[in-house]
């Protein structure tokens, strides 16, 4: 396999300080900081009500939804002037248990109240219907925060196999020499594809994500790659993986 030709560099699991209270920089200064370390594109992935969101979670559903996206909005307005591919995701929580979800907008969002109060289970079917995926976030991680690992391959399309805060030499927060490679055996033991992100919430940028051969121009794009059979590439901004997991050399 030719690495070289993994040119393109997308980051999936990023966030801003309008939507995540653990958020430290506003959302075009992530995405000034992420075309200046080389990123083609990148997902804000915000915490949405079910974990550490920064929006007051009594406020009407539209109006929650208008206000939690606008750290995806700056974003998108920086990438739209400077070239950087800006797309909207979020990051849901049930008790800890956390999901990167993929390939709606904020205004399909909008129009689907009955998310708040989805089940797992539910989460998947109306992520489903609006053309988007699930992907379980860290799912071996272990903090305070955390009351306990819970394991929901079924009820996800894909796996975070790599995400770069536990492993980085610039991270400082969530250290482990295990967690990736437990996420990685999990995708194996359940045949699920894989994603890599950074997990970044300040504009220390620990370059991981996933290395594309062909640009990526859309949402669809990407969940077509992630479902699909082409290769990519997964990096925790140390290390390479191949889409399996595998380390290259």
């Amino acid at each position: 396999m030719d690495i070289e030709q993994f040119r393109y560099k997308y980051e999936t699991h990023l966030h801003t300080c309008e939507g995540s209270a653990c958020g430290r920089d506003h959302g075009e200064d992530m995405a000034h900081a992420c075309k200046e370390a080389g990123y083609d594109g990148i997902f804000v992935t915000d915490h949405a009500w079910g974990g550490n969101t920064a929006v007051d979670r009594s406020l009407p559903w539209r109006e929650w939804v208008r206000q939690f996206a606008f750290g995806y909005e700056r974003a998108h307005e920086w990438g739209e002037k400077n070239g950087l591919k800006v797309w909207f995701g979020y990051e849901s929580g049930y008790e800890a248990t956390e999901f990167l979800i993929y390939g709606i907008t904020p205004e399909w969002m909008a129009d689907h109240g009955e998310l708040h109060d989805a089940t797992i289970p539910e989460q998947l079917e109306i992520i489903h219907s609006g053309g988007g995926i699930v992907v379980q976030a860290h799912p071996y991680r272990e903090e305070f925060y955390i009351p306990e690992i819970r394991l929901f391959p079924e009820y996800a399309d894909a796996i975070e196999g790599i995400n770069a805060t536990h492993t980085s030499h610039l991270s400082k927060a969530h250290k482990s020499d295990v967690w990736n490679a437990q996420a990685i055996e999990l995708a194996k033991a359940h045949n699920k594809p894989m994603t890599a992100g950074s997990d970044v919430h300040t504009v220390t940028i620990f370059g991981g994500g996933i290395l594309t051969a062909k640009p990526i121009n859309s949402p669809r794009d990407f969940i077509d790659l992630i479902m699909g059979d082409d290769m990519y590439l997964m990096t925790d901004g140390d290390t390479l993986f191949d889409r399996y997991g595998s380390i290259c050399v």
